[in-house]
């Protein structure tokens, strides 16, 4: 039996991948959208390098993991039947990762985000009518506690339908949470929402540069449009993968539910601004207004100019920075008897990798004259 993991191509799923088979020795199903399973593992390879060497990604890969090539939006994710009863036989939990983070698109989070998690269901159903699923984990987010201020917010309150949402991701994110509930009654579910994933506690290295990006250019700013003790909820991609792991592979997790963040430890923006080494700035939230209209006519310069993609970003999560909210992590800290590391302890390092690659992570290439995955 195997445990079947989407968004494995993505950043947070690289971590729960290898995770998965370098500390279970679990055996995996993966849903990959490719053409064929040799191009979808040079897929595998491009996101899991960050976690491992080529060798041990060949020895792992092709012992432990069955690719399935396939789409999460098509019915049966585009196997044939065959191939989905298959599906349905082999899997024995379930940990949906994959999701669209296109906060500006409506079109492209209700596609992914509910058609997806809708098949996502559909194969729970089946697989439990068949032998019985020991677990669903769905990775959701804390955006789905909607418009904020000045708040802590415990798993129980995140989800209160009458308040608006900043985006169509946070709204897509939260009915797929209500989704899962009401069509898997009798299914063993666990909901993961992380906060602001950010780098890695243990390394500098990073695929992902978004945020990254976001951060080092505000550090850099005079003037910021912020209350220098508000808090931003940080957390490392490596304590978020933890959480999901060992919750899912626990026999009797204490939660349904669990906030994947730094809570009431989170940095304030003078913290983080630190920790960046950045210059002294000024810190007026009464310039917010005026702000985002700069960010606005920033995310329309020239690329070359540098200031376009960092603002763009800015423009979209501008709303989450401004809030001064952060989410209750007593659930996650007491299932793994530990805290997540500070951002200010590895936000130098992964500000200098990133600003010494240009924001862009160097991958190695497939190897040559390596033998053609064996289709099973």
């Amino acid at each position: 039996m195997r445990i079947f993991l989407t968004g494995s191509t993505g950043y947070l799923g690289s971590y729960l991948v290898s995770m998965l088979m370098a500390e279970h020795d679990a055996q995996l199903t993966l849903l990959v959208r490719a053409e064929d399973e040799d191009a979808a593992e040079k897929r595998l390879w491009k996101s899991l390098q960050l976690h491992m060497d080529f060798s041990e990604f060949i020895q792992r890969v092709r012992s432990q993991v069955r690719i399935v090539t396939g789409d999460l939006t098509s019915p049966r994710f585009g196997l044939s039947e065959s191939e989905y009863t298959q599906l349905v036989q082999e899997t024995e939990s379930i940990i949906h990762c994959a999701a669209s983070l296109n906060r500006k698109s409506a079109k492209a989070c209700f596609n992914v985000n509910l058609r997806g998690t809708l098949e996502m269901v559909k194969l729970a159903q089946a697989a439990h009518a068949h032998h019985g699923l020991r677990r669903f984990s769905d990775i959701s987010t804390v955006a789905v506690a909607g418009h904020r201020s000045n708040e802590v917010v415990t798993e129980a309150k995140s989800i209160e339908w009458a308040r608006s949402d900043y985006d169509p991701y946070a709204r897509t994110k939260k009915f797929c949470e209500h989704m899962v509930h009401e069509l898997l009654p009798d299914v063993d579910v666990r909901v993961f929402r992380p906060s602001i994933i950010l780098g890695d506690s243990r390394f500098p290295e990073t695929t992902q540069f978004d945020m990254v990006r976001a951060f080092v250019w505000l550090a850099q700013l005079p003037v910021l449009p912020f209350d220098g003790t508000w808090r931003a909820d940080i957390v490392p991609a490596n304590y978020v993968a933890r959480g999901v792991v060992e919750v899912h592979m626990k026999e009797n997790p204490l939660y349904d539910t669990y906030h994947l963040s730094s809570g009431e430890d989170s940095l304030s923006y003078r913290q983080i601004v630190d920790a960046l080494d950045g210059k002294r700035v000024k810190f007026l939230p009464r310039l917010e207004g005026s702000f985002t209209g700069l960010i606005d006519r920033l995310s329309n310069t020239p690329r070359g100019w540098g200031m376009a993609p960092a603002a763009s970003l800015m423009k979209v999560f501008i709303p989450y920075l401004t809030f001064n909210t952060v989410f209750d992590n007593q659930r996650i800290v007491e299932e793994l008897g530990g805290k997540p590391a500070p951002f200010s302890e590895y936000a130098n390092g992964l500000r200098n990798f990133a600003r010494s690659g240009k924001f862009t992570y160097d991958y190695k290439p497939w190897p040559e004259n390596i033998e053609q995955r064996k289709v099973a």
